[in-house]
Protein backbone atom coordinates (compact mmCIF):
# COMPACT_ATOMS: atom_id res chain seq x y z
CA UNK A 1 0.00 0.00 0.00
CA UNK A 2 1.13 3.57 -0.70
CA UNK A 3 2.75 4.91 2.83
CA UNK A 4 0.03 7.92 2.02
CA UNK A 5 -2.65 6.21 1.78
CA UNK A 6 -2.12 4.08 4.73
CA UNK A 7 -1.23 7.02 7.13
CA UNK A 8 -4.62 8.34 6.07
CA UNK A 9 -6.45 4.95 6.50
CA UNK A 10 -4.50 4.50 10.00
CA UNK A 11 -5.83 7.89 10.86
CA UNK A 12 -9.50 7.15 9.93
CA UNK A 13 -9.47 3.65 11.82
CA UNK A 14 -8.12 5.33 14.52
CA UNK A 15 -10.57 8.08 14.56
CA UNK A 16 -13.51 5.53 13.97
CA UNK A 17 -12.46 3.43 16.79
CA UNK A 18 -11.67 6.49 19.10
CA UNK A 19 -14.61 8.34 18.88
CA UNK A 20 -17.08 5.86 19.14
CA UNK A 21 -16.02 4.34 21.94
CA UNK A 22 -15.99 8.08 23.71
CA UNK A 23 -17.22 11.22 22.40
CA UNK A 24 -15.88 13.64 19.08
CA UNK A 25 -15.32 16.41 22.11
CA UNK A 26 -13.07 14.41 24.40
CA UNK A 27 -11.28 12.72 21.62
CA UNK A 28 -8.42 14.85 20.81
CA UNK A 29 -6.05 15.06 17.80
CA UNK A 30 -2.79 14.11 19.36
CA UNK A 31 -4.78 11.51 21.00
CA UNK A 32 -5.52 10.05 17.62
CA UNK A 33 -2.20 10.42 16.37
CA UNK A 34 -0.51 8.34 19.15
CA UNK A 35 -3.55 5.94 18.75
CA UNK A 36 -2.84 5.62 14.53
CA UNK A 37 1.23 6.16 14.74
CA UNK A 38 1.27 9.31 12.85
CA UNK A 39 3.24 12.58 13.70
CA UNK A 40 0.54 15.73 14.16
CA UNK A 41 2.13 17.29 11.20
CA UNK A 42 1.08 14.85 8.96
CA UNK A 43 -2.61 14.73 10.57
CA UNK A 44 -2.89 18.05 8.97
CA UNK A 45 -1.39 17.31 5.67
CA UNK A 46 -4.33 14.95 5.20
CA UNK A 47 -6.86 16.52 7.17
CA UNK A 48 -7.19 20.87 7.79
CA UNK A 49 -9.47 19.95 10.66
CA UNK A 50 -10.69 17.48 13.32
CA UNK A 51 -14.54 18.08 11.55
CA UNK A 52 -13.08 16.98 8.35
CA UNK A 53 -11.40 13.95 9.63
CA UNK A 54 -14.96 13.32 11.99
CA UNK A 55 -16.77 13.89 8.19
CA UNK A 56 -14.33 11.01 6.47
CA UNK A 57 -15.15 9.07 9.75
CA UNK A 58 -18.71 9.25 8.59
CA UNK A 59 -18.32 8.86 5.55
CA UNK A 60 -16.51 5.26 6.41
CA UNK A 61 -18.23 4.00 8.46
CA UNK A 62 -21.72 4.71 6.41
CA UNK A 63 -20.00 2.61 3.44
CA UNK A 64 -19.17 -0.18 6.40
CA UNK A 65 -22.34 -0.30 7.15
CA UNK A 66 -23.96 -0.35 4.27
CA UNK A 67 -21.64 -3.25 3.19
CA UNK A 68 -21.62 -5.09 5.77
CA UNK A 69 -25.55 -4.80 7.43
CA UNK A 70 -27.75 -2.75 5.13
CA UNK A 71 -26.66 -4.52 1.86
CA UNK A 72 -27.31 -8.09 3.41
CA UNK A 73 -29.91 -7.23 5.17
CA UNK A 74 -32.16 -6.33 2.24
CA UNK A 75 -31.03 -8.78 -0.51
CA UNK A 76 -33.70 -8.14 -3.00
CA UNK A 77 -33.86 -12.31 -3.01
CA UNK A 78 -35.48 -12.21 0.55
CA UNK A 79 -39.23 -11.72 1.15
CA UNK A 80 -39.91 -7.48 1.91
CA UNK A 81 -40.95 -8.35 5.33
CA UNK A 82 -38.10 -10.71 6.09
CA UNK A 83 -35.75 -8.09 4.92
CA UNK A 84 -36.62 -5.83 7.75
CA UNK A 85 -36.75 -8.16 10.54
CA UNK A 86 -33.06 -9.44 9.17
CA UNK A 87 -31.82 -6.24 9.25
CA UNK A 88 -32.71 -6.05 13.45
CA UNK A 89 -31.36 -9.73 13.50
CA UNK A 90 -27.99 -8.13 12.03
CA UNK A 91 -27.97 -5.17 14.13
CA UNK A 92 -28.30 -6.88 17.45
CA UNK A 93 -25.53 -9.29 16.15
CA UNK A 94 -23.65 -6.43 15.61
CA UNK A 95 -23.88 -4.64 18.59
CA UNK A 96 -23.91 -7.91 20.70
CA UNK A 97 -19.99 -8.30 19.29
CA UNK A 98 -19.08 -4.35 19.97
CA UNK A 99 -20.30 -5.70 23.67
CA UNK A 100 -18.04 -8.48 23.31
CA UNK A 101 -14.87 -6.18 22.17
CA UNK A 102 -15.36 -3.19 24.31
CA UNK A 103 -17.51 -4.88 27.11
CA UNK A 104 -20.09 -1.48 26.52
CA UNK A 105 -23.18 -1.32 23.73
CA UNK A 106 -22.07 1.75 22.18
CA UNK A 107 -25.03 2.71 20.25
CA UNK A 108 -25.39 4.30 17.06
CA UNK A 109 -22.24 5.88 16.00
CA UNK A 110 -23.77 8.00 14.02
CA UNK A 111 -26.85 8.75 16.20
CA UNK A 112 -24.06 9.33 19.01
CA UNK A 113 -22.53 12.18 17.08
CA UNK A 114 -25.81 13.52 15.87
CA UNK A 115 -26.69 13.69 19.51
CA UNK A 116 -23.29 15.54 20.66
CA UNK A 117 -22.96 17.93 17.57
CA UNK A 118 -25.95 18.62 15.97
CA UNK A 119 -26.75 22.02 18.40
CA UNK A 120 -22.74 22.84 18.04
CA UNK A 121 -21.63 21.84 14.63
CA UNK A 122 -23.98 23.06 11.18
CA UNK A 123 -21.74 20.41 9.07
CA UNK A 124 -21.76 17.95 11.51
CA UNK A 125 -25.36 18.03 11.82
CA UNK A 126 -25.71 18.17 8.45
CA UNK A 127 -24.07 14.99 7.25
CA UNK A 128 -25.33 13.08 9.84
CA UNK A 129 -28.80 14.04 9.25
CA UNK A 130 -28.09 12.84 5.32
CA UNK A 131 -26.83 9.47 6.57
CA UNK A 132 -29.64 8.61 8.72
CA UNK A 133 -32.25 9.84 5.91
CA UNK A 134 -30.52 7.41 3.46
CA UNK A 135 -30.96 4.74 5.90
CA UNK A 136 -34.67 5.13 5.97
CA UNK A 137 -34.68 4.21 2.37
CA UNK A 138 -34.66 0.47 2.22
CA UNK A 139 -37.24 0.47 4.59
CA UNK A 140 -39.63 2.11 2.44
CA UNK A 141 -38.75 0.17 -0.78
CA UNK A 142 -39.45 -2.96 1.36
CA UNK A 143 -42.61 -1.61 2.72
CA UNK A 144 -43.44 -0.25 -0.84
CA UNK A 145 -43.33 -4.18 -1.24
CA UNK A 146 -44.81 -5.78 0.89
CA UNK A 147 -47.91 -3.63 0.59
CA UNK A 148 -47.78 -4.62 -3.46
CA UNK A 149 -47.46 -8.32 -2.31
CA UNK A 150 -50.44 -7.79 0.15
CA UNK A 151 -48.53 -8.24 3.31
CA UNK A 152 -49.03 -4.97 4.34
CA UNK A 153 -52.49 -2.88 4.19
CA UNK A 154 -51.93 -0.01 2.46
CA UNK A 155 -50.19 3.14 3.97
CA UNK A 156 -47.85 6.07 3.24
CA UNK A 157 -44.50 4.42 2.81
CA UNK A 158 -42.28 6.80 3.36
CA UNK A 159 -43.69 7.99 6.65
CA UNK A 160 -43.54 4.72 8.12
CA UNK A 161 -40.22 3.99 7.18
CA UNK A 162 -39.02 7.44 8.37
CA UNK A 163 -41.25 5.86 12.01
CA UNK A 164 -39.31 2.55 11.32
CA UNK A 165 -35.89 3.91 11.97
CA UNK A 166 -36.61 6.34 13.95
CA UNK A 167 -37.43 3.68 16.29
CA UNK A 168 -34.27 1.79 15.03
CA UNK A 169 -32.57 4.67 17.01
CA UNK A 170 -34.38 4.70 19.99
CA UNK A 171 -34.34 0.86 20.38
CA UNK A 172 -30.26 1.80 20.19
CA UNK A 173 -30.19 4.36 22.55
CA UNK A 174 -31.75 1.66 24.78
CA UNK A 175 -29.96 -0.75 24.61
CA UNK A 176 -27.18 1.65 25.25
CA UNK A 177 -27.91 3.32 28.54
CA UNK A 178 -28.70 -0.08 29.77
CA UNK A 179 -25.70 -1.87 28.36
CA UNK A 180 -28.35 -4.73 26.88
CA UNK A 181 -27.50 -5.10 23.25
CA UNK A 182 -30.99 -7.97 23.75
CA UNK A 183 -32.93 -5.32 23.69
CA UNK A 184 -31.99 -4.71 20.47
CA UNK A 185 -33.15 -8.49 19.72
CA UNK A 186 -36.51 -8.57 21.28
CA UNK A 187 -37.78 -4.55 20.28
CA UNK A 188 -36.83 -5.36 17.05
CA UNK A 189 -39.38 -8.44 17.10
CA UNK A 190 -41.77 -6.38 17.69
CA UNK A 191 -41.42 -3.77 14.87
CA UNK A 192 -43.36 -4.73 12.40
CA UNK A 193 -46.34 -4.81 14.70
CA UNK A 194 -46.15 -0.87 14.85
CA UNK A 195 -47.38 -0.94 11.55
CA UNK A 196 -50.28 -3.25 11.54
CA UNK A 197 -53.44 -1.87 13.01
CA UNK A 198 -54.31 -3.30 16.06
CA UNK A 199 -57.76 -5.20 13.84
CA UNK A 200 -55.29 -6.92 12.03
CA UNK A 201 -53.06 -8.42 14.47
Amino acid sequence: MDPAIDTRQRLLDSAQALIYASSYREVGVQQICNHAGVKKGSFYHFFPSKRDLALAVLDQTHALMQDTLIDKAFARDLPPLARIEGFFASLYDFHKQVKKNTGYVLGCPFGNIGCEMSTQDEVLRGKVDSILSAAERPFAAALKEAIARGDLPAMDTAAAASALFAYTEGIMLYAKTRNDPGLIRDLGKRALQLLIPADLQ
